[in-house]
């Protein structure tokens, strides 16, 4: 796949450029959501008003409690605007209750905003394929330019494999709005997709990251500049939440190309996502309707969805992720603030391991749905199961073409969506080495102790966790009959599947997935690790007849 030529924007269709590129300013963004705010709260009774700014200062004492050290000025001025809310509520007058919520949704619009910079994209484009692995890791502006340097480069395109319908998907983007939804494996998914974005000639999308990821000087300064809004996940509150999905909505009605993980975080167990979150996913559609009510969008306010399916056969964060996802406190309360991800010098070597290697990611773009879930063709039509073209606009508009508002409709229609995108998820994941030698690995050992839980499992002592290298290979030969057409990349006989896993393992962590061990005839699962590269293959329903 070419690489596109160096310009700000690639070609672009009869449709006006993307907002992004005009640098949206933080005032512009704050004032629109305001107003988003303001006219919400023209429908809302006054207690429903209190509740909610009740909730609100409730969750963000108790968070600001928490934050040790000392307030930025920013932090200061959030945290009198908290105080000003629980006066309004106090006198409980609605004037003043109003203006103290709007002036905390001014301070999140504030927080989640970061201007979108051409001039460093521009940049970034052209050093992208040799600062990649510095970019993720450096801790000062100096680590950056080594990188810059050539020595010892690795192009990543040689290593990061993109599939799909791209052409298709550049047209969209052309003529429409794009969200593009991928799974969600690492914190090293986001300048992947970013990565492959550009290789595919399609432009630059905006995207949420978590707060934690912006503390590495480096590359928060890039992701400032290159699309990332800041998503702090700590701030539990509705009216925060609400006032992330007015962004999302503003910007995809700007024509802002985005971004969601419709998984919400990382995937801890392992698993491919089976069931999205669908706050964010339901913006499309919001955007869309208001879109269509607005004459002045006639012709460019359509937005799709592109299903994006990431395949990587080591995993920087697995240890961890694992972990929590074993325990009792593993569930989606809980937020893993420092794990393997937050020692850059660790991301450093795991990123030039992963493109030294000859194990690549695959980034598989799947086939583009309308808002509804409906797949779209090569001329931007809706089709329905049978292949035939529908009018999209039929599932939100009366017989007089008015747009009509139904917010339990449009829950149903996301829920669509999102089931839609699970299952492009499952026809688009490249299977690895890694994976079929861990499942592989993990029935074997699951047969030998018929009746025993997970749990239990990956407590047992080093030389309990022992199995037969030939069964080993004989259920990756079990599951690659079952797994059929399923992509697949890597070496061919089980034999050299599992040495190539053996390999990459042996690479990447310190308590190693799967190890050969007794002169190669016996191979030691490392018990919870093993777990999570097995888990892959789970969403596939493989029989390894285990007990």
């Amino acid at each position: 796949m070419g690489r596109p030529p160096d310009a700000e924007w690639p070609e672009s269709g009869s449709g006006p450029k993307p907002a992004l590129f005009d640098a949206l300013s933080a005032d512009a963004i704050a004032g629109a959501l305001v107003t988003r705010a303001r006219r919400r709260l023209e429908g809302v009774s006054d207690g429903v008003l209190c509740e909610s700014l009740a909730d609100t200062v409730f969750l963000e004492r108790q968070r600001l409690d928490e934050t040790r050290g000392e307030l930025s000025g920013v932090e200061q001025v959030y945290a009198s605007r908290i105080e000003a809310a629980a006066h309004s509520l106090r006198e409980a007058r609605r004037p003043e209750m109003e203006v103290a919520l709007l002036q905390i949704v001014d301070s999140y619009a504030r927080e989640i905003h970061n201007p979108f910079s051409p001039r460093t994209y521009r940049f970034a484009t052209r050093v992208m394929p040799r600062a990649l692995t510095r970019l993720l890791s450096a801790s000062r502006g100096r680590d950056v330019l080594l990188g810059l340097s050539g020595r010892g480069r690795i192009d990543p395109a040689s290593r990061i494999a993109i599939a799909g319908p791209v052409d298709q998907v550049r047209e969209l983007t052309r003529r429409g709005t794009v969200i593009l939804a991928p799974t969600h494996v690492s914190n090293l998914d986001s300048p992947l997709v970013g990565y492959a974005l550009y290789a595919a000639g399609l432009p630059p999308f905006a995207y949420g990251a978590g707060l934690n990821l912006f503390s590495n000087p480096a590359m928060g300064f890039f992701m400032r500049r290159l699309g990332a809004y800041t998503v702090d996940r700590r701030k539990r509150n509705a009216l925060y939440k609400e006032t992330l999905k007015d962004y999302s909505i503003e910007l995809l009605r700007r024509r802002c190309h985005s971004l969601f993980f419709p998984g919400g975080t990382r995937s801890r167990s392992g698993r491919i996502e089976s069931k999205l979150k669908k706050g964010l996913l339901g913006t499309g559609l919001a955007a869309w309707q208001e879109n269509l009510g607005d004459p002045l969008r006639t012709g460019d306010g359509d937005v799709f969805v592109v299903p994006c399916t990431l395949s990587i056969g080591v995993v920087l964060e697995a240890e961890s992720l694992i972990a929590d996802a074993l325990s009792d406190e593993g569930k989606q309360r809980y937020i893993i603030m420092d794990d393997e991800f937050s020692e850059s010098r660790t991301v450093a070597t795991f990123v030039r391991q992963l493109l030294r290697l000859d194990a690549r990611v695959h980034v598989t773009f799947g086939q583009p749905l309308d808002v509804f879930g409906n797949p779209i063709d090569s001329e931007l039509r809706s089709l329905d199961p049978d292949g035939r073209p529908i009018d999209r606009r039929g599932y939100v508009t009366d017989r007089d073409g008015t747009v009509v508002v139904d917010d339990q409709r449009d829950h149903l229609y996301t829920e669509r969506l999102a089931r839609r995108l699970c299952d492009a998820y499952r026809a688009g994941f490249v299977v690895q080495s890694t994976h079929l030698a861990a499942w592989a690995a993990w029935e074997v050992l699951r047969t030998q102790n018929p009746g025993v839980d997970v749990y239990r499992l990956v407590r047992l002592s080093p030389e309990q966790r022992t199995v037969p290298r030939s069964q080993v290979e004989e259920y990756i030969a079990r599951a690659l009959r079952q797994l059929g057409s399923q992509p697949r990349t890597g070496p061919a006989t089980p034999d050299r599947i599992l040495d190539e896993a053996l390999r990459l393992f042996a690479s990447f962590h310190m308590v190693r997935a799967l190890a050969s061990e007794g002169e190669g005839r016996v191979i030691r699962l490392g018990g919870e690790l093993t777990v999570y590269y097995r888990n892959r293959l789970d969403v596939f329903g493989l029989d390894g007849g285990g007990g």
